[in-house]
């Protein structure tokens, strides 16, 4: 995956200092954005971006609360919300990540890193779950909105 992403920078950075620094500008913001829209979907489907689902959530001793809660909830419900992942994009270049408390969890489950659940909990390794990622429709994606700037 990083050639492609490697190939595809070469390959648009000649053909997008062409274009008038507005025009990149304006070219980036839409595909930060349209980049943001692919990973909260895949987000909300639970899959990493190579197509296989998130590891399941360990199961958890909930004594007294039978009944009360939900079994198996979909992790990740609130982060792909646009207030906490956030995309931006300028004339050199575009981001696409998460902000606040938010990105501390995504990057626990990206990375499969040890972390705390609560204040005085003890530590836990997380399983790997990648929260972002480029598919390959996403750099297709690139590859046509680039194209289509270029024509226009």
């Amino acid at each position: 995956m990083a050639n492609d992403l490697d190939a595809l920078e070469d390959w648009a950075g000649v053909l997008l200092s062409k274009l008038e620094p507005a025009a990149r500008s304006k070219l980036a913001r839409s595909l930060a954005q349209k980049l943001r829209r692919s990973q909260q979907q895949r987000v909300k489907q639970q899959r990493n971006p190579d197509g296989s689902a998130y590891a399941a959530r360990k199961p958890r001793d909930l004594k007294g609360k039978k009944g009360r809660i939900k079994r198996q909830a979909k992790m990740f419900q609130k982060i792909p919300r646009a207030s906490h992942l956030k995309a931006k994009g300028d004339g050199n270049s575009i981001t696409v990540g998460f902000t606040g408390r938010v990105a501390r969890i995504a990057r626990v489950h990206q990375y499969g890193l040890k972390d705390r659940a609560e204040a005085n909990a003890p530590e836990v390794v997380y399983e790997q779950r990648e929260v972002l990622g480029f598919l390959k429709l996403d750099l297709e994606l690139i590859r046509d909105e680039v194209l289509s700037a270029l024509s226009i």
